[in-house]
């Protein structure tokens, strides 16, 4: 699975994407971030407040209980304001 982070994500986390392979146990968006912010520090301190993250799943924005599976695209967002 190809992962994206944009924005402060991506500057804690130290990269812009990831290939991964699906944890074991993980199969839908919030528990791919939960297995995240077991990752190491820079995971840790990006998802701490993982209820402000918005994900997008294939290009299409989605809730937390949507199924993620391998050959997926998911990016990772910050919350986005406007002016």
């Amino acid at each position: 699975m190809k992962v994206l982070y944009f924005s402060w994500l991506k500057e804690k986390i130290g990269t812009g994407q990831e290939q991964l392979d699906l944890p074991d146990g993980v199969s839908d968006v919030q528990g791919l971030l939960d297995w995240m912010k077991e990752r190491g520090d820079g995971y840790t301190d990006a998802f701490a407040n993982d209820a402000i993250i918005r994900v997008a799943v294939n290009h299409e924005y989605v809730e937390r209980d949507h199924a993620v599976q391998m050959g997926d695209e998911v990016a990772i967002f910050p919350p986005v304001t406007g002016g």
